[in-house]
């Protein structure tokens, strides 16, 4: 199996519940994922900005700022904005689903949260995040190209 059909990465997961938190780490962290954690969106912020994560578990409901103000806040920024985040909550009504997707939320996914369900859409995120950065370190790499610098190691 190549890296690009199991991806491993940092993961932030950011829900005000330590139990949840727990859970989802007991879910992802048997496959080699580095779990982060924060329990409020302030913290979320300030540990994204800090840890670069591959991806972001995010929880709508938390103290200090909501899942939705966090998203947006993190897809408006130049160093947060192509973090996938999976939005995870226990509100089911599709206005919730169209308010994520507003604020730049990438999947989104019910609480409670089945295993396979959760496992699949963060292997997908995660295989995503990989391309994208390895299509920017091309893109750079052809641009000095293309400036006649030195590219060599």
């Amino acid at each position: 199996m190549s890296d690009l059909d199991s991806p491993v990465g940092r993961i932030l997961v950011a829900d005000d519940n330590e139990p949840n938190r727990e859970l989802l780490e007991a879910y992802l962290s048997g496959d080699g994922h580095e779990i982060l954690m924060a329990a409020d969106g302030r913290e979320t912020l300030e540990k994204a900005l800090s840890e670069q994560p591959d991806l972001i578990l995010l929880d709508v409901m938390m103290p200090r700022l909501s899942g939705f103000e966090v998203c947006q806040q993190l897809k408006q920024q130049e160093a947060t904005r192509n973090i996938p985040i999976l939005m995870v909550t226990a509100l089911k009504e599709p206005g919730d689903i169209e308010k994520a997707v507003a604020a730049g939320a990438d999947d989104f996914l019910t609480k409670p949260v089945h295993r396979l369900e959760l496992k699949t859409r963060v292997r997908s995120l995660l295989r995503v995040r990989h391309l994208t950065n390895e299509r920017d370190r091309l893109l750079a790499y052809l641009a000095e190209v293309d400036a006649g610098t030195d590219v060599r190691p």
